[in-house]
């Protein structure tokens, strides 16, 4: 017998199957979809076996190597995830095993020194019939702390071991009267206290809900448009609890970490200890336990972030992807896939419904609603008492003038008045940091890191300056290199340089905030979260990440410090994205019975994306963005590529950009519109130069016949890279 072996290098040479025989101890154990050990050239590799068949000799015209070992006692990958595997690696043009490493947790993945065992917890078991512990109990008068154990086990069948005397367990091991047991614990505690609210659904949530429970059995996709407070949760629950009669698995995806413990707290209230949680935020112990959960069968629902897409449910009978919208969907690195379009090939092979839920749907989606392509459900109001909260703009122009830089008059008023009435403030402002670059006022030289084509942030509270693309960091500088002078200024605003401001002015107020630099350890977003959820802050700051789907009932009111940054941006979508983040931060206010106010400050109060937030207007800014996208031949009028070409050397990375240029004119099709070669916006990270060209098109058959050759033409090239991204999320 002989097994085909896809071996852990991701080198697109090698991105093929290797034939091994099979040992003969290993023939009636060896399944397809195990992890094995083989040997290749001078080395030992892991590798996914793919397929084993019979051995004819005649068929190889060289010698076959043994498997050495199975790394598992069982299949990583089943059937539906292999073939999953083929279809990403086909969709995103990445080799085989990056796609199928892609989709397991790095205990699991085909890698050689990934040994994560399994956690395990000693117990004490009675090893004798009770009559005879009775009868040792009362003939031992004098070993106190043994028959305190032993009287243990009149209440108990087995004991922690931990909780007692080595001593003493030795003792009683050596008479036979107990044994100690091993049985594995998941890392990740999920103890629950299951407290179902029994939430009656109003009228409108109940005729979303059943649309979809009507066609548990049909592969189709939902839209669910609901403004921010309109109960989608509960939509996503009473679904669930259908699914589940039914014996069947719900995948249910969140955008951030962050939402994460809310999330998976409302769902363990209802439905306990069946749920899985994967995300980027847990240890490899801790995702190895919740895969093994799902594999074993021990969970109805998986929670989680982008990957928890390739939960190896065996039974979906729903698929949710909550804040749709979100770019986090999307893989940014090879493999470049997007988690809607992994749902939608599930959903397809599950017979299941896929439900999209958001407040502010990506255009694409809500144009395909509005097509029929997918079935367009809709909550325009708030649930129960709770209004959309009032928005005011405040134009920054003229806050300058007063004197008012980060803080307007109005929104410096307001949070007074929310702290005098105990209620709570959320502040937004997209960039982290102390400020946003150091410059000389004298000659006006600005910091800048060395490896990538950007300035330095300087973050105040380590005294440092720091690269948020290459991790670079160095001392703040004294004096300006260039010029010689003293005359060094902070410039730009940064969420800890907020935080210093807001201290000044509210001294007694207490702050936290909420960014990348405090959310870097392990749990400290749930313990914010839940912090400032149980009141121990008064106000919440933060970047992106507080923006969606939090719900705080005390928080009636959000400030925007600068809703112009994520405008700036020179990328088609910008407009997008900056309605969607104020729509969804504006969301954050007045989710209870306290009404919601919203301040909004900017230097474009004229833009539709931003004066739309004032009304909650999606229908009016999906009208408009969609013109421009018309006008622009943009997404979703043409469906986009992205080909970027990385090299050390400026000049040969900018030789094969227009080589690649001038290929694909003559490869594809001439309807097609391709754009470039150009320098990208980032055009050095990490000192790789970046150039690119970009492909919009309607429809074109000859388009992955071109990229795939690009790709093999240049995959032994040492000086040039290229890499290829359908529907990217920046350009």
């Amino acid at each position: 017998m002989v097994a085909d072996i896809l071996i852990e290098l991701g080198i697109e040479q090698l991105d093929k199957t290797f034939t091994y025989l099979v040992p003969e101890e290993l023939i009636n154990t060896i399944k397809i979809g195990m992890r094995v050990l083989v040997p290749f050239g001078y080395q030992k590799l892991e590798g996914f076996v793919l397929d084993i068949k019979e051995y004819k000799k005649e068929d190889y015209d060289y010698e076959l190597k043994n498997i050495i070992s199975l790394v598992d006692s069982f299949s990583v990958l089943n059937e539906e995830l292999l073939e999953l595997g083929k279809y990403i690696s086909e969709k995103t043009l990445c080799t085989l095993i990056s796609a199928y490493q892609v989709m397991l947790p790095t205990a699991l993945k085909a890698r050689q020194k990934t040994n994560v065992g399994i956690k395990e917890k000693s117990y004490i078991v009675k090893n004798v019939k009770d009559e005879i512990i009775l009868e040792y109990i009362n003939n031992n008068k004098r070993g106190v702390k043994q028959n305190e154990l032993l009287n243990n086990f009149i209440k108990n069948n087995k004991l922690d071991k931990s909780l007692y005397d080595s001593s003493v367990i030795k003792a009683l091991e050596k008479k036979e009267l107990i044994k100690i047991i091993k049985e594995e614990v998941y890392r990740l505690n999920n103890d629950v206290v299951i407290e179902d609210k029994h939430i009656t659904l109003t009228e409108k949530q109940r005729e979303v809900a059943d649309a979809v429970i009507d066609n548990l059995n049909k592969s189709f996709t939902y839209l669910l448009h609901g403004v921010t407070g309109s109960g989608k949760t509960e939509v996503y629950i009473e679904i669930i609890k259908e699914v589940i009669k039914q014996n069947k698995q719900a995948i249910m995806l969140v955008p951030e970490i962050s939402l994460t413990p809310q999330m998976v707290n409302r769902f363990t209230s209802v439905f306990g200890k069946r749920i899985a949680v994967l995300h980027s935020g847990l240890s490899i112990g801790e995702k190895y336990d919740e895969y093994r959960k799902i594999l074993n069968d021990e969970v109805d629902i998986v929670i989680g972030a982008r990957s928890a897409i390739f939960a190896p449910l065996k039974n979906i009978g729903v698929i949710i992807i909550d804040e749709e919208h979100t770019s986090s969907y999307k893989q940014d690195n090879h493999p470049r896939y997007h988690a809607l379009d992994i749902a939608k090939k599930r959903s397809e092979t599950h017979n299941c419904p896929l439900l999209l839920g958001s407040a502010t749907p990506s255009l694409e989606s809500y144009a395909r609603a509005k097509k029929g392509v997918y079935k367009l459900l809709e909550l325009k109001t708030r649930v129960g008492k709770s209004k959309l909260p009032i928005v005011n703009i405040i134009d920054m122009k003229d806050e300058i003038k007063r004197g008012n830089t980060t803080f307007s008059k109005d929104l410096k008023e307001k949070i007074r008045d929310r702290l005098n009435k105990n209620e709570q403030i959320i502040l937004l402002l997209n960039r982290r940091g102390y400020s946003t670059f150091v410059t000389c006022k004298n000659c006006g030289y600005t910091h800048k890191c060395p490896n990538c084509d950007i300035s330095l942030t300087y973050h105040k509270t380590t005294n440092t300056m720091r690269c948020h693309y290459c991790g670079y960091g160095d001392k703040k500088l004294m004096q300006c290199p260039e010029c010689g002078s003293y005359e060094i200024k902070d410039l730009g605003t940064g969420t800890q340089k907020v935080e210093e401001e807001l201290n000044k002015l509210y001294p007694s107020a207490r702050i936290v905030r909420m960014d990348v630099d405090t959310t870097s350890k392990k749990g400290s977003h749930e313990k914010i979260i839940n912090e400032f959820k149980n009141e121990k802050y008064d106000i919440l700051l933060g970047t992106q990440m507080i923006a969606k789907g939090l719900d705080f009932p005390k928080v009636t009111l959000v400030g925007v410090i600068n809703a112009d940054t994520s405008l700036n941006i020179p990328d088609f979508r910008s407009g997008e994205r900056t309605f969607e983040l104020l729509s969804q931060v504006a969301g954050r206010a007045g989710r209870n019975d306290l009404s919601g106010e919203v301040i909004i400050q900017t230097y474009n109060p004229e833009h539709y994306s931003i004066y739309l937030t004032k009304t909650h207007d999606y229908e009016s800014f999906y009208i408009k963005e969609m013109n421009i996208r018309k006008q622009m031949k943009y997404p979703p009028y043409y469906y986009i590529t992205l080909i970027r070409i990385l090299s050390k050397d400026y000049m040969k990375g900018m030789e094969a950009s227009k080589k690649i240029k001038d290929y694909l004119e003559k490869s594809i099709d001439k309807n097609s519109i391709i754009l470039g070669p150009t320098t990208s916006i980032m055009y050095k990270i990490n000192n790789v130069y970046r150039f690119q060209c970009i492909i919009k098109y309607k429809k074109d058959d000859k388009l992955r016949g071109a990229l795939t050759k690009i790709i093999n033409h240049y995959k032994t090239n040492k000086d040039i890279n290229v890499e290829i991204d359908n529907d990217p999320n920046k350009l």
